[in-house]
């Protein structure tokens, strides 16, 4: 009988009990801080990346994980008789996907037995997609099955966000369509989603509590009539804000799961402090 195994990668942040109860394998992205290297949500966790935040004169940068590393990855796995589904950060986004690709081709024949999809996504948007895939394999369902599940996933999964400031995320390149709003009041908070794989900007809210009112009416529009809800709130050092956006999911959506999680040190980098947001994925 064949035996599957889903690999993800650390910007999915999905929490340590999803991994471990659905065997999900994690690839940590890499933060370079002051010349020390860290695995993203191993060597550092979120709460320990924003407290060092605060008073770090130097800021981190980000890179993907290597092919070497996917490799090490991938080939164990398959050793053990495992047909690996690779599901990663949005290629829009990061160059994670090209290092699996890579890692995949440094091992010959044996990495006939890795498939890889683009999630065109982050965050727990990505996440969803890494448990959906796995609880399909669960069910019983075959690999060409689930492939061909995990390459329409991106459609029925989305992630709105409010940041405090544009300023990491155009410092990362990340921007994508939210360019235009460089340059707006310091008092407007942008809201942000994930389109076609790239940062997009969407609209601009006045405050902090009503642009977190916003992403919850633009959630509930894009689930509206729609089965099995499943909503994650995400934060950036602001746990308290992600909290209560989620028990309003909960009054008023009904969802099936919800999730609370944090943003990765990795994503963090890209967002910073202060960052709410609702990913969703729905049948």
């Amino acid at each position: 009988m064949s035996k599957f195994a889903v690999v993800t990668d650390s910007t999915a942040y999905i929490p340590a009990e999803y991994v471990q109860k659905h065997n999900l394998t994690v690839a940590p992205q890499v933060l370079i801080w002051d010349s020390e290297t860290f695995r993203d949500g191993i060597d550092i966790r979120s709460d320990e990346f924003f407290t060092r935040l605060k008073t770090s004169k130097a800021m981190p940068s980000t890179s993907q994980v290597s092919p070497a590393a996917m490799q090490s990855i991938f080939q164990p796995l398959v050793d053990q008789g495992f047909e690996v589904l690779g599901i990663f950060i949005s290629s829009k986004l990061s160059g994670t996907l090209q290092s699996a690709i890579h890692g995949k081709e440094l091992m010959g024949i044996a990495g006939e037995k890795v498939t890889l999809v683009d999630s065109q996504s982050t965050a727990m948007a990505l996440g969803f997609q890494a448990l959906a895939a796995s609880r399909a394999l669960e069910a019983g369902a075959g690999l060409k099955e689930v492939v061909a599940l995990a390459e329409k996933a991106h459609a029925k999964t989305g992630v709105f966000f409010a940041v405090d400031t544009l300023e990491f995320l155009h410092r990362g390149g990340r921007i994508g369509g939210a360019q235009r709003f460089i340059g707006a009041a310091l008092n407007l908070k942008p809201i942000l989603a994930l389109k076609e794989g790239k940062v997009e900007g969407i609209e601009r809210i006045r405050t902090k509590s009503k642009a977190h009112d916003r992403i919850f009416e633009l959630v509930a529009e894009q689930v509206k009539g729609k089965s099995n809800i499943r909503v994650a709130s995400l934060h950036a050092n602001a746990a308290d804000d992600a909290k209560a956006l989620l028990e309003r999911v909960k009054n008023e959506l009904n969802p099936v799961e919800m999730i609370f999680t944090e943003v990765s040190p990795v994503v963090g980098t890209h967002t910073g402090p202060g960052t709410v947001g609702l990913a969703f994925m729905v049948d």
